[in-house]
């Protein structure tokens, strides 16, 4: 059986590589958000269910920042879409093993 080391180290991901409308950009972008804040609020959720006090400021801090983002891309992918605009996307997921 091979191990982590003598397969390989890194590995990339593309995720997203396209021209869009507005409301097929804002249909991903979404969900990809979306995906990360259930994330962040399970982890919550699994941090807080031993510890009532635990205040999980990392994920809430998060949660918030990914929410923001949110309405950030909604009025950006409006103004596109009122503009009639395409959009180029283009996202890459680098993950590399730490030692």
């Amino acid at each position: 059986m091979e191990t982590l080391e003598a397969i390989k180290k890194q590995q990339k991901i593309n995720l997203i590589d396209g021209c869009y409308n507005a409301s097929e950009a804002s249909q991903i972008i979404n969900a990809v958000l979306n995906v990360k804040i259930n994330f962040h609020k399970l982890q919550r959720l699994s941090i807080t269910e031993g510890n009532h006090k635990d205040k999980c400021e990392i994920d809430n801090g998060r949660i918030n920042e990914l929410m923001n983002e949110q309405v950030l891309a909604k009025e950006f992918f409006s103004q596109a879409r009122l503009e009639g605009k395409k959009l180029k996307m283009r996202s890459t997921i680098y993950i590399e093993i730490e030692d």
